[in-house]
């Protein structure tokens, strides 16, 4: 790790001695989370209407916009509409957004490295990135029907993480896709997080930004995992915060140290965000 950063993520005021450490040796951190004031049955009635609204979204629309769009073979407008079906499943969900921090540049792609706690990160991200992006999803979202039809419409590519040469084969579809012209997500951590945790993270990413002479943009999602926490069984209404960090250039530059700077970034927000934080091995 090169000196600077070292001296930056000292610097950082949101960022205690022991959490820098874990930063660097890139450990697993443990936020505060929140609590919601409705009660949990209240909870577990919106998780479950949450996928009932997401099930008519496939089956009422989906559905007939992949078949139609297949036979006049025009698989890329389906985009549109799956914008506003994120948009509306997160408002079914109760989900109000709310995007900050920096301007990109319209004319350059960016690699959107995120964290990731809830479902509700997934459509958060695609619809509000504020660049024409794909995903990078889990492999066992090709089982779902229609979704897994209709994901390669939109540039969402399932990565099979326990099989290194699919894994490796999926990055250089997605290589293909910012080559075209588009940004892409990336949820670094390769899986949700429990509650409060940011997870070690990957580092496709964080090849696929220098392969292709991309920033990183560092993205701190924050409320999902009280809204709709991994293994919680509710769902809640709130307002989710996603800050688009400075970017991060990558060209010349060691994979570990992007990665660091990355992670950094993303701590010290949930940080300044108030959540706190200690080591995941305290």
């Amino acid at each position: 790790m090169s000196e600077d950063l070292v001296e930056k993520i000292s610097a950082s005021p949101h960022l205690g001695g022991e959490i820098e450490l874990a930063v660097r040796e890139n450990k697993k951190l443990t936020f505060a989370v929140q609590k919601s004031s409705k009660s949990r049955f209240a909870g577990k009635l919106r998780y479950w209407w949450c996928w009932v609204a997401a099930a008519g979204l496939l089956l009422f629309v989906a559905t007939p916009a992949l078949i139609f769009l297949w036979l006049i073979n025009r698989r890329l407008w389906l985009y549109p509409l799956a914008l506003w079906g994120a948009e509306t499943w997160l408002k079914a969900c109760g989900a109000r957004i709310s995007v900050t921090g920096v301007d990109l540049d319209p004319n350059r792609s960016y690699v959107f490295a995120s964290n990731h706690r809830s479902y509700l990160d997934t459509a958060a991200l695609f619809r509000y990135a504020g660049k024409r992006v794909g995903l990078v999803a889990k492999k066992e979202l090709l089982n779902v029907p229609v979704l897994g039809q209709g994901m390669s419409f939109v540039n969402i590519i399932a990565i099979d993480r326990s099989n290194p040469e699919r894994a490796r084969q999926s990055m250089e579809r997605a290589r293909a896709v910012m080559d075209a012209g588009y940004s892409f997500g990336v949820f670094v951590e390769g899986t949700r997080a429990m509650p409060g945790e940011l997870l070690p993270f990957k580092k496709g990413a964080f090849h696929l930004a220098m392969q292709t002479n991309a920033p990183i943009v560092p993205v701190a999602i924050t409320n999902t995992d009280w809204m709709m926490g991994k293994k919680t069984g509710v769902a809640y209404p709130g307002t989710i915060e996603i800050r688009l960090l400075a970017p991060i250039e990558t060209t010349g530059r060691d994979v570990m140290e992007v990665l660091v700077e990355t992670r950094e970034a993303i701590a010290a927000e949930m940080g300044r965000k108030g959540e706190g934080g200690r080591r995941g091995d305290e």
